[in-house]
Parts: C-alpha cells; structure tokens; sequence
C-alpha cells in the first residue's frame, strides 16, 4: 500500500510540474498566433502606456491606431527589453476610422534574433494572415529603433 501511495503522490507531482511548466502562449503560426488573440480578447488588453483609442498614426501602419499589450509586453515596458512572450497589437485605422488591418509584434525567443526575436505579422480585420514571420519590411523599418527592443511607442517613452 505504501509503494501505491506513493507512486500515486509522485505521478501528481509530475502532472503538476508539466502542467505548470506548458505555456498558454501561442506557437508562431499565422492562424494559432490570430486565434489567441481572439480567444484573449485582446481589445481588453491595456493601451500601450502614453497613447490613447485611435491616436495619430502614419504609414504603413494607418492614418489613426490603437495599440494593445499583453500583461507579459505591460509589465515590461519600462525595462531595456521586452520579456519574452510580449505582444504588442496594433490596429490600423483608415482616416474615417475604419479598421483596415491588424498587426501584431510577438517577442518569442530564438525565433529571430537577427530581428529581436519578434514575430511580426498583418492581418485582415476578419484574421486572414497578409503577412508574417520574420517580415522583411517590418524588420528593415524597425531596426531603427532596434535600441528600444524594435518598438516605436518604447522609443517616444
């Protein structure tokens, strides 16, 4: 009965750590990386600190923008680099303020360190993926501010 008690604590106990150790975060595939935010609801999600709903935007992104971070992107944002598992999300506003496209900036490690390790990606206001992964002009636009973790909105801080 004890080899029983035992084997059945350390079976729970294993059960526990891998279940502790998954994480929620979303493999980089367009549609995994689109459904998360959706299931998260990330219009829910804190505005990147200093902007406000549709603030002025500029191409490529859009003549108005809302941006959004996960509590992961919040909690680092003061700090030299964002935390692995950040995402910033950007809407993209025509100027009569109709949504034209999402875009999305997700620090995942090892995906591109060449890039800051972000996962970049466009998508439709209904999801369909436009483009993603390591995004050539993304990246090559972002490297400007390659000294504030590749965000824009971090550099004006």
């Amino acid at each position: 009965m004890k080899k029983t008690g035992i084997l059945i604590t350390l079976l729970i106990a294993a059960v526990f750590v891998v279940s502790c150790a998954k994480t929620d975060m979303p493999k980089t595939e367009p549609a995994n990386v689109w459904n998360y935010l959706q299931d998260q609801n990330y219009t829910d999600w804190q505005l990147f600190p200093g902007t406000t709903e549709l603030y002025p935007g500029q191409s490529p992104h859009g003549a108005f923008l809302t941006s959004y971070i996960n509590k992961k992107a919040a909690k680092s944002v003061n700090n030299d680099e964002f935390a692995y598992g950040s995402i910033i999300v950007k809407e993209n506003y025509t100027p009569s303020k109709k949504l034209a496209a999402v875009t999305v900036m997700y620090k995942v490690k090892g995906f591109n360190p060449d890039g800051g390790d972000w996962y970049w990606a466009k998508y439709s206001p209904k999801g369909d993926a436009q483009a993603v992964g390591k995004v050539k002009g993304c990246i090559q636009c972002h490297s400007a501010v390659k000294d504030s973790d590749w965000s824009y909105l971090k550099s004006e801080m």
